[in-house]
């Protein structure tokens, strides 16, 4: 049967499959106390199990999106689903594994698993991004883009929920094997309702396909799909400052979601004395706001292409302003002297620090949509450096300097970022391509 806006349900599954991913990577900050009593990590150790996961997910996030683009969006979705599901699965068993086959060593156990599971996990973005590239009519291109990350604080936020109420009626083990079987389900459902384009679905209707391939909302300096170019090569683009600039500037955001994705629940238990029973509800607060702003900012950026006709004021200039107020709102977090006002901040803050989250994708669709997965996939290895520096980084200065320098970090980052977005210009001028059987 036919469906007018079939894109959409495509859209809604893949907001879906990033919840699950997020719950599956910051479940294991839920069981950091039975880990660590288990294993007997101090918190440099911890800092380092939160990280290992990062080691693999730049690297698979680099290897997504080049085979997203060669191989088709379908084939990585369904290999990597598989995969990362598995390594759910097998997080219960890491420890056990470092003592068997690592010289008695856990943590070696938890870094070899951690890193299989970030690999597994790191083409997630890069290859929405081509989805999306691939499926998103020209106009809708920042709300695409943000309803895809609309997953990210969702499922951060769902995270403390669902983790909190499987540890206090199953063990942490249990939790990872139900997680890793919910992935398994999403992959089966997926297989059956996706296509690598619009044009391959038999629930796609002619009228939404034409809307998908328009070239009447199209900016003097935007680019159309064309899937047959064969010209753009990967090194291309380290040759263009926007998609350079544009990567560090999405650092700054991995940088501080992860922060608060990974070290949020044990700052809670250490600096106010909260227990497991409370952090199901208290976990979820820092991103309430942030699954608001990450689609507000989507329709933001798309009001502002259209009313202003500039792609730099709408992706860049509410880049640069979000991360302004982001780093002001981390930067006054220690100077709070309650939770209320800590929590409070630690909102605000990543509320908007989620606001421009679409720009940095969108950029890059604007910019070469072509090569949306491969470029995609460069960005998000730049980008997730975060994941490894930001948790590591951050047990070191907990012991060394307390919890407010991780949130002085967290500013400073967002800082950096700001001032690399002042540097992007996205997209550029639209050229004719020779395709085969015509001109485009």
């Amino acid at each position: 049967m036919l469906k007018k806006n079939y894109r959409y349900q495509i859209m809604l599954m893949m907001v879906i499959m990033v919840i699950i991913n997020y719950i599956d990577r910051g479940a294991i900050s839920y069981a950091q106390a039975d880990i660590i009593k288990e294993y007997g990590f101090d918190p440099i150790s911890w800092g380092a199990v939160l990280g290992y996961f990062g080691f693999g997910y730049l690297f698979g996030s680099l290897f997504g999106g080049i085979l997203a683009d060669r191989k088709g969006p379908k084939f990585v979705w369904i290999l990597v689903g598989i995969g990362w599901s598995v390594f759910v699965v097998t997080t219960a068993f890491a420890g056990d594994i470092g003592l068997i086959l690592f010289g008695g060593s856990a943590l070696t156990g938890f870094a070899v698993v951690r890193i299989l599971f970030g690999f597994a996990e790191g083409p997630t973005f890069s290859t929405i991004n081509k989805t999306n590239a691939n499926w998103a009519t020209p106009k809708e291109r920042g709300f695409a883009v943000s309803m895809g990350l609309l997953g990210t604080p969702l499922g951060a936020m769902l995270t403390a929920p669902v983790a909190v109420g499987l540890l206090y009626f199953t063990s942490w083990k249990v939790m990872f094997i139900l997680l890793g079987a919910l992935g398994i389900i999403w992959v089966f459902f997926w297989s059956r309702m996706f296509t690598d384009l619009p044009e391959q679905n038999p629930k796609v209707s002619k009228e939404e396909l034409e809307k998908i391939r328009s070239v009447e909302d199209l900016l003097p300096n935007e680019k159309v799909v064309n899937p047959q170019d064969d010209s753009i090569r990967w090194y291309h683009f380290f040759k263009n400052p926007t998609l350079v600039f544009n990567a560090f500037g999405y650092f700054a955001f991995q940088y501080i979601n992860f922060l608060l994705l990974t070290w949020t629940p044990k700052y809670l238990q250490d600096e106010f004395g909260f227990q497991l029973s409370s952090l199901w509800y208290l976990g979820m607060i820092p991103w309430i706001g942030a699954c608001f702003t990450v689609l507000l900012g989507g329709k933001i950026s798309d009001y502002l292409r259209m009313k202003t006709g500039s792609l730099r004021i709408a992706r860049s200039g509410l880049a640069v302003v979000s991360l302004l107020l982001t780093a002001i709102c981390f930067m006054l977090i220690p100077t709070a002297n309650s939770i209320t006002g800590v929590m409070v901040l630690m909102s605000i803050g990543n509320a908007f620090n989620s606001l421009p989250n679409s720009v940095y994708w969108s950029v890059i669709i604007d910019t070469e949509p072509s090569r949306a997965g491969t470029f995609g996939g460069i960005t998000h290895f730049i980008t997730n450096t975060a994941t490894i520096i930001a948790p590591i980084l951050t047990g070191f200065l907990v012991v060394s300097h307390g919890y407010s320098a991780m949130f002085t970090a967290a500013a400073v980052a967002a800082a950096i970022g700001m001032f690399c977005m002042i540097f992007v210009k996205p997209g550029q001028r639209q050229q004719k391509v020779k395709l085969k059987g015509g001109m485009a």
